[in-house]
């Protein structure tokens, strides 16, 4: 079905695009799934929703697969490497995740997006409470907010500065 010029699986896909950027990967899942089942054969589809799978239920297998034929259909776009990395991450696999990111690095050259998911993926803060493992809840939920006060911190920082381009 079209809605003027655009179907609805890309209504559905830009949808997704933005549910998974504000951070909402179940409803982001199910426009990504709709998208998918319409065209089952678009690489961005398939791609994404392979991350919104490894966001939002943690089903590793199926979210690597899903990103890994992605980046066989189609091995020039980056966004499709950087999906497959962030899966690889999510999933615990920081040497796989590395080694992928890697790749794509010396396919596209020093590509800014790429250069920072590998700086996500290697640099990583020492637990908060140190008695408990990095996996613990406490840990898991005080970590998520030190990221948060940080990155608001860094982005008052740029906008005092005059570097904010967001």
């Amino acid at each position: 079905m079209n809605v003027g010029s655009v179907t609805m699986q890309e209504v559905d896909f830009r949808e997704g695009i933005k549910l998974l950027k504000n951070e909402y990967p179940q409803k982001a899942l199910v426009r990504f799934k709709r998208a998918f089942e319409s065209d089952e054969n678009n690489a961005y589809y398939i791609s994404f929703l392979g991350l919104a799978i490894a966001r939002a239920q943690r089903k590793w297998a199926q979210a690597w697969d899903l990103c890994e034929t992605a980046v066989q259909l189609n091995p020039k776009e980056i966004q499709f490497h950087l999906n497959l990395g962030e899966v690889y991450a999510l999933a615990g696999m920081r040497e796989k995740a590395l080694g992928r990111l890697e790749r794509a690095l010396r396919l596209f050259g020093d590509d800014a997006r790429l250069v920072e998911a590998r700086g996500k993926v290697v640099k990583r803060r020492a637990p908060v409470l140190l008695s408990f493992g990095r996996g613990h809840f406490l840990n898991r939920g005080l970590g998520k907010l030190r990221h948060r006060i940080l990155k608001s911190f860094e982005k008052r920082t740029a906008m005092r500065l005059g570097l904010w381009t967001g």
